[in-house]
């Protein structure tokens, strides 16, 4: 355990809860690391994400961004790519694209957008970019023929949020500069959109747990 991580436990008491405000002025007095960390929310829910109808994914614009400019690649043809230049898309592309992400593990991009008309081509990179999160999807808005939308979205700070295996949410919602006002903002838009997002069929306790931490430190339990 480095010196930092067992300054900063100090700071933390293992059982208590603490309210949002106080957690983050926790991590504002924590030794700080050498880079701007990211501050992490874990969400832990009362549901069973094996059942399709107990899935909690969904996507929210930040208040303040996530301090992270994210490379977006759309996929698209036509007046559609050219829309995609103009809105400001870090990559632009159709099947040419295809052998360069599969055979020269290209993964130069943060976020994938793609017209419903590409999908197919899509489709036939789902082995690579499924397990990297970089599937387009509907549901999370990027699959569209608005890529404007879609990619000022992303840009402006647009987090997705999704139940792992374990059904956790994880989701870095700031960075530690921006100070807990703009943070505070930050978490409740998310803390929000996911207690909307509750299917219809989770029964009993919905939020089990909720922690923050930063990309070095320790957890910090939230009431």
């Amino acid at each position: 355990m480095n010196k930092r991580y067992s300054e900063s436990l100090k700071l933390v008491e293992k059982n208590k809860k603490y309210s949002i405000g106080e957690a983050l002025e926790i991590i504002e007095k924590m030794p700080k690391a050498k880079f701007d960390e990211t501050v992490e929310l874990h969400v832990k829910l009362g549901v069973d994400s094996k059942h399709a109808d107990q899935q909690v994914r969904g996507t929210v614009v930040l208040p303040n961004g996530t301090g992270k400019t994210l490379k977006v690649l759309v996929f698209a043809k036509g007046p559609k790519a050219e829309e995609a230049t103009k809105a400001g898309a870090d990559y632009v592309g159709a099947e040419e694209l295809i052998p360069k992400i599969q055979n020269d593990n290209w993964f130069d991009y943060d976020v994938v957008v793609a017209t419903p008309d590409m999908m197919g081509v899509v489709g036939r990179l789902g082995k690579v970019l499924g397990p990297k999160g970089l599937m387009p999807n509907p549901k999370s808005g990027t699959v569209t023929m608005d890529v404007t939308k879609a990619i000022a979205d992303i840009k402006s700070g647009k987090v997705e949020y999704r139940l792992d295996k374990t059904n956790i949410i994880h989701l870095g919602f700031g960075k530690v500069s921006f100070g807990t006002e703009k943070l505070q903002e930050n978490y409740q838009t998310i803390m929000d959109a996911i207690i909307k997002a509750k299917p219809a069929a989770a029964k009993g306790q919905y939020v089990k747990s909720i922690s923050v931490s930063t990309t070095m430190g320790p957890g910090i339990n939230i009431e």
